[in-house]
């Protein structure tokens, strides 16, 4: 994790366009010419990118996708969430498989995807977000042991004005600790689509949740316990990096970091059991 400063790969990847019509054909050719070195039929692994509404932020996603330096052959399935703007445009210049949810949600978003997958492996990707160029061996080293069904990575959030990166990193350690706590009896309260992995097989036989709700990835992670275990990849090279776009909802650093912490020690008590929420139990 960077503490001072955001990662200098980042740059290369955050292409100044806001919108469709600014990207030129440069920069599809760029990473298309990446996307076909690795073009399998036969892909071990299926990164998922749910998408809606996300015709710039989704080139720069799958521009990270594109440099992974892993031998393990992969496909990227983009499922356009029944977006508005011009995403599926976005999707048509870039040499990768995409299928149309048009039931709204992250949950019939990502059963799409995941009836529609080719890999055995299946990484959950966020289409606005950058991945280093380890994420898919470090997320596989992890999912590949034995028992393993399910694991998720940490994250962290890009800086920009009002949000020093020193301020985010003691953010982001607050978090991870309370992760390491709350991973002994509900790990599945961990699992973010935003960096998080499974088996397939079993992931079809449980099925994503076909409402619009949150936490649709830890309601399948909690089912997959009955298949085997969660794991945490904890290597910090492999972080997801993400704007700070959903921190702003609660104004300064200072008001989330107050509201986002004391709403984590409140919930502490909960972890002293593994009982699933009722959230889940409903289900």
């Amino acid at each position: 994790m960077s503490f001072f400063t955001n990662p200098d790969w980042l740059k290369q990847y955050s292409y100044p366009f806001e919108s469709f019509d600014q990207i030129p054909e440069s920069a599809f050719n760029e990473i298309n010419q990446r996307l076909d070195a690795r073009k399998t039929s036969d892909p071990l692994i299926t990164i998922m990118i749910a998408a809606w509404n996300e015709e710039v932020n989704l080139l720069r996603c799958v521009a990270t996708l594109s440099a992974m330096t892993t031998t393990r052959p992969f496909e990227i399935l983009v499922v356009n969430n029944n977006s508005t703007d011009k995403t599926q445009q976005t999707i048509d210049k870039l040499h990768v498989r995409t299928v149309f949810q048009a039931i709204q949600g992250p949950g019939p978003a990502r059963q799409m995807g995941l009836e529609n997958a080719r890999g055995k492996y299946i990484l959950l990707a966020d289409a606005d977000c950058f991945y280093p160029n380890c994420w898919v061996d470090e997320m596989m080293k992890v999912l590949t042991q034995p028992d393993v069904v399910c694991v998720y990575g940490r994250y962290s959030f890009i800086s920009e004005e009002g949000y020093s990166r020193w301020q985010l990193s003691l953010l982001e350690t607050a978090k991870d600790l309370i992760a390491e706590y709350r991973h002994m009896n509900r790990p599945y309260l961990n699992t973010y689509g935003i960096s998080m992995g499974f088996v397939r097989e079993p992931a079809l036989k449980i099925g994503f949740v076909m409402k619009n709700v949150r936490g649709e990835d830890g309601r399948l992670a909690y089912a997959l316990m009955s298949y085997g275990k969660i794991k945490q990849v904890k290597n910090n090279a492999a972080r997801a990096w993400t704007g700070a776009r959903t921190l702003k909802r609660d104004g300064s650093f200072i008001s989330l970091f107050t509201k986002r912490v004391i709403k984590e020690i409140r919930g502490l008590f909960f972890n002293l059991h593994s009982k699933a929420p009722k959230e889940i139990e409903k289900l």
